[in-house]
């Protein structure tokens, strides 16, 4: 019997080898899909982010990231535009705060939507 518990405490304690490679290619595959989950969509939103904000015009209506629609009436260089919300109103933005393009007379549409609501 002590034997057989010698035989097992000598199992138990060897070293488990193993190629030290497979380690390093596991490595290697965990941050390839780290990157690739990670680091490459999130570059991809950067740049079009960018895009966007090379794309910005005066007259051009757009959405901010606090659900205010505008109309740019003037873009400063350092980085600030003036957005138009509607006749009366005007507020400096700064220009990370815009979230998207919006298409051509969306503000009109809008006004007549209202409008037409008893």
């Amino acid at each position: 019997m002590s034997i057989l518990i010698e035989n097992a405490n000598a199992a138990v304690n060897q070293p488990i080898e193993g190629s030290s490679y497979s380690l390093v290619i596991m490595l290697v595959i965990f941050l390839l899909i780290f990157y690739f989950m990670l680091f490459r969509p999130q570059q991809k939103k950067e740049k079009e982010r960018k895009n966007l904000m090379k794309l910005i015009t005066l007259g051009d209506e757009v959405m901010t990231t606090s659900g205010f629609l505008g109309r740019v009436k003037d873009i400063t260089d350092n980085g600030y535009i003036l957005l138009e919300l509607n006749d009366a109103n005007e507020v400096f933005i700064k220009k990370d705060f815009i979230v998207s393009l919006l298409p051509k007379n969306t503000l009109e549409s809008l006004k007549k939507v209202n409008n037409s609501k008893p």
